[in-house]
C-alpha cells in the first residue's frame, strides 16, 4: 500500500535576528508561510499542519490549512515536530516537516526528500549546501512517542531524536539524482532560508521562478494561445505578466491539475499554467 503523506510547517520561531515575525513577512502580494504552506500541500496528497507558538497570530492561510498550537514557547524545533506528529499520527504515515522561511522550496525537493523514506527508514534528512536540514526533512509520524521522551528529558536538539532512529542522509549528489531536481532546483535553493533583514532582501530581489503560460478561450484575445515565457512567483503575478484581469470568469489550471482561482498561488521553476476565460472582455 502507498504510504500516506502529509506536511507540516512549522510557525513558531522566534524570528528574534528578522526583528518581524517571518511568517508574515511579504512575498509578492502574499505571504512567506502561505507561500511555504501551499507549497508542501501542492507536493502531497494529505493534511498540512500549522504550528504556532501559544497566542501567535498567523496572516491569512489556504482554507484546508490545520492549525495546531505548541504548549510551550522557547523548546526549540523539537517542539514543534512533536505536535506535528502528534496532529497526524493516525492519518498519515510519513510527514515532510519543514520551516515557514523556505521561499525558494520545490515540490520537487519535497517530492524527492518523501521518497527516500523506504521501509527501513524513519528519516530522511537532507545535508544540503554543506549543512543538515532537519527543518527540510521527512519524519515517519510513528517517532511521536520517542520525539515526547526526548522532550520529557530535555533532550530538545533533533539530533538527540537521530541518535535513536533510523536515518538516512541525503547529501547534495544523493538529492541531484531525481531528475526533477537536478532539473527544477539544482543548486538546492529549496533549502535556502531567511533568518535577518538582509538575507530576506537579497532573497526578494532574485529573479522570479520562470513559468509558461498558456491561454484558452477569451483570454487568449490579443495575447495568443502562448505558450508565453514568464517570471512569475504567483498566479497573480502570471496573470499580470500577460496584463490578463483576474475575475470570476478566468479559471486556472496549474501543470494540467490542479484548477484554481488562487491568485496567492505560488508558482515554481518550470510550471505551466493554463488560464481559461469565458468573458469575452478577457
Amino acid at each position: 500500500m502507498a504510504e500516506r503523506r502529509a506536511g507540516v510547517v512549522l510557525a513558531g520561531g522566534r524570528s528574534s535576528r528578522m526583528g518581524s515575525p517571518k511568517s508574515a513577512l511579504e512575498w509578492y502580494g502574499s505571504t512567506l508561510l502561505r507561500r511555504t504552506v501551499s507549497i508542501v500541500a501542492r507536493a502531497i496528497a494529505g493534511p498540512v499542519v500549522v504550528v504556532r507558538a501559544p497566542g501567535q497570530e498567523l496572516p491569512d492561510l489556504p482554507p484546508d490549512t490545520e492549525i495546531r498550537q505548541d504548549p510551550y514557547e522557547g523548546r526549540g524545533p523539537l517542539q514543534g515536530i512533536a505536535v506535528g506528529l502528534a496532529a497526524l499520527a493516525e492519518r498519515a504515515d510519513v510527514a515532510f516537516i519543514c520551516s515557514t522561511d523556505l521561499p525558494f522550496l520545490h515540490p520537487a525537493f519535497i517530492h524527492a526528500v518523501l521518497g527516500a523514506v523506504g521501509p527501513d527508514v524513519d528519516v530522511a534528512l537532507p545535508v544540503a549546501r554543506g549543512y543538515p536540514q532537519p527543518l527540510a526533512a521527512a519524519y515517519r509520524t510513528s517517532l511521536a512517542p520517542l520525539v515526547e521522551s526526548l522532550l520529557a528529558a530535555d533532550r530538545l536538539r533533533p539530533a538527540f531524536l537521530f541518535e535513536k532512529c533510523r536515518v538516512v542522509r541525503l547529501d547534495d549528489a544523493a538529492l541531484r539524482t531525481d531528475p526533477q531536481v537536478a532539473a527544477l532546483d539544482p543548486d538546492l535553493d529549496s533549502v535556502v532560508n531567511v533568518n535577518e533583514p538582509g538575507e530576506y532582501e537579497v532573497a526578494r530581489a532574485r529573479p522570479e521562478p520562470a513559468v509558461t503560460v498558456e491561454c484558452f478561450g477569451s483570454a487568449a484575445g490579443r495575447r495568443g494561445s502562448g505558450p508565453h515565457a514568464v517570471r512569475a512567483a504567483t498566479l497573480a503575478r502570471a496573470a499580470a505578466a500577460i496584463s490578463l484581469s483576474l475575475d470570476r470568469h478566468v479559471l486556472a489550471a496549474l501543470n494540467g491539475e490542479q484548477i484554481t482561482r488562487d491568485d496567492h498561488l505560488p508558482l515554481t521553476a518550470g510550471d505551466t499554467v493554463a488560464f481559461i476565460s469565458s468573458d469575452a472582455g478577457g
